[in-house]
């Protein structure tokens, strides 16, 4: 939901699979999304299993961990012909590990995953959500991975545990499943994308943090949308490091903004860091 609410801020037609409840936190997910422009018409209405609740947790150095209430509606997530049919003409279908956990929604997502074209995996491993024999397979259908150093650090050693360097970990699973690109956020440390052949470094940028909750969600919808648009490779990491900043310095993961607000973001920064180089 995070990826698709960016995703549609930043002007890009965007829609959520899912499944609700037929309860009261059910209706409510639904009007959010209505008054954010996204389309309710992919999100299914669960007779019996309620919506799904999440508890945050914030510990030390912002770092955030999550309680993840099971079973709940989108844990049986229904194939239909008009799902079949929105991801085959979407540009880009992004999923996640988490609805991989249950066997029903498992097998769609399989389903849907040979309909795409341009299939991309924002890995959100949440503990005790995921096996590595699911995110395995998972693997071997995607395009372009998103995941942070931890989970790279985490599922590489799966199948190299003698990796000396980050490149080392990537190439680990670029020749293990064929993927031609994999993003790696590192929070402070900025971001890299790797090919088959080549890695680009983008640093982060420098602001006060308020919660990293969704950072990651922005980083990626910013990334599709400048990549969508045929932006070259540098303007396409730029662009993500600076929706991931923003939504940092704000609350909760989809703070309320348009994109002349980012736009105005990154043009502040920009003056500021060229005022900086003047000065030196």
């Amino acid at each position: 939901m995070n990826v698709a609410y960016h995703l549609n801020q930043l002007g890009i037609e965007s829609c959520l699979i899912s499944r609700v409840g037929d309860d009261a936190n059910g209706r409510e997910i639904l009007d959010f999304l209505k008054t954010k422009g996204l389309s309710t018409q992919y999100c299914q209405v669960d007779p019996g299993f309620a919506t799904s609740t999440v508890e945050v947790l914030i510990g030390d150095d912002n770092e955030v961990s999550y309680d993840i209430v099971k079973p709940v509606a989108w844990d049986y997530i229904k194939i239909s012909e008009s799902l079949k049919t929105l991801i085959a003409e979407a540009d880009a279908f992004v999923f996640g590990s988490l609805a991989a956990r249950n066997s029903a929604s498992y097998l769609t997502l399989h389903s849907l995953l040979e309909q795409a074209r341009y299939k991309v995996f924002d890995v959100n491993l949440r503990e005790p959500h995921y096996s590595s024999s699911s995110i395995t397979q998972l693997l071997r259908k995607t395009n372009l991975l998103k995941l942070n150093i931890y989970e790279l650090n985490l599922i590489s050693n799966w199948f190299n545990q003698n990796c000396d360097t980050e490149w080392d970990r990537v190439r680990v699973l670029q020749d293990q499943f064929f993927i031609d690109e994999i993003v790696v956020t590192k929070g402070s440390s900025g971001a890299s994308y790797y090919t088959t052949h080549a890695q680009v470094n983008y640093p982060a940028y420098n602001v006060v943090v308020n919660d990293t909750v969704g950072s990651g969600d922005s980083f990626l919808a910013a990334f599709l949308s400048q990549k969508l648009k045929g932006e070259n490779l540098e303007g396409i990491l730029s662009y993500a490091a600076a929706l991931g900043a923003y939504v940092t310095m704000h609350s909760g993961a989809c703070p309320e903004y348009k994109k002349s607000d980012l736009d105005r973001f990154i043009w502040k920064n920009e003056l500021s860091t060229t005022n900086q180089l003047l000065t030196k």
